[in-house]
């Protein structure tokens, strides 16, 4: 049977939806580009990176992760950047997951002017902090130690937590809660055991970018923790592989390598968990 000319024209692409295909190829062929860039001359020499940039290396060799790990002491590096994020993290979680369920029953003046007052963290730029958080280390004796730091970083994400939270926490039916509290439940056990599970997307939200944020964190990090090689973190580390008179580029970039490896882990790891939290949200809705 002949098919009709007019239905095969039909399912040809317009020229909105070819731009829009040649657009989405080219956003991600320039964030994958730099990548590649990187990988590659993780396993070139000086020569090879400058003569031929893009090109593919002539040996896979892993001397230049080896080199890179036993000069800066990479391994060190992560284990004090886990250390720092994770507790970082755990901080966030405790501090905003109870302001956020509080701000979002609350009504009133004082509650939006409390949700307000965390919005307006995200208009202090970095370094107006940074003579005020070098003084409150010295005063507290936390000088030169990953405590402060600890203590430290859940402020700078803080805000955006709260924020984010709260708004998540806000899609939960009052029905809910009343039906819960019919029951004999509290305070604590109605977060614990009816909005924490309905929030998961937005903690898993949080999570992905506060850890992004602690992990990649270099300013503060140099400042306080200071070149202490027991106590830097792992962006501190990496731009020791570099010198004045003869970088190895090479291992410059496979230390950079290094540092991106628990990024792209654990990035992928909450991603897959928070597509899994709203897919099972849709499906119940």
């Amino acid at each position: 049977m002949a098919r009709h000319p007019v239905s095969r024209t039909r399912r040809l692409p317009g020229a909105g939806r070819i731009a829009a295909y040649l657009g989405a190829w080219g956003y991600a062929l320039v964030l994958v580009l730099p990548l590649y860039y990187l990988l590659v001359s993780s396993f070139k020499n000086n020569d090879e990176i400058f003569s031929d940039p893009l090109g593919l290396p002539d040996s896979l060799s892993l001397t230049k992760f080896s080199t890179s790990i036993h000069d800066a002491r990479l391994d060190l590096a992560i284990l004090n950047s886990l250390i720092v994020t994770l507790c970082s993290l755990a901080v966030v979680l405790i501090l905003a997951v109870p302001a956020s369920y509080a701000l979002a029953r609350a009504k009133g003046r004082v509650a939006t002017a409390i949700e307000r007052a965390f919005s307006l963290g995200f208009l202090i730029p970095t370094f107006a902090a940074l003579v005020p958080t070098f003084l409150l280390a010295a005063q507290l004796g936390l000088f030169h130690t990953r405590t402060f730091i600890i203590l430290f970083l859940p402020a700078t994400s803080l805000p955006l937590a709260v924020v984010l939270l709260t708004q998540f926490m806000r899609t939960v039916p009052d029905e809910v809660e009343e039906a819960a509290r019919m029951d004999g439940a509290g305070n604590w056990t109605v977060l614990i055991r009816i909005y924490l599970p309905m929030v998961v997307p937005g903690i898993v939200t949080v999570l992905i970018l506060s850890f992004l944020a602690f992990w990649n964190e270099y300013l503060y990090s140099l400042v306080i923790i200071g070149p202490d090689q027991a106590q830097r973190t792992i962006q501190v580390a990496v731009p020791t592989l570099r010198s004045s008179l003869s970088t190895d580029f090479g291992v410059l970039s496979a230390g950079t390598v290094v540092t991106l490896i628990p990024v792209y882990a654990v990035y992928s790891v909450l991603q897959r968990r928070m597509e899994g939290a709203l897919m099972g949200g849709a499906v119940k809705l």
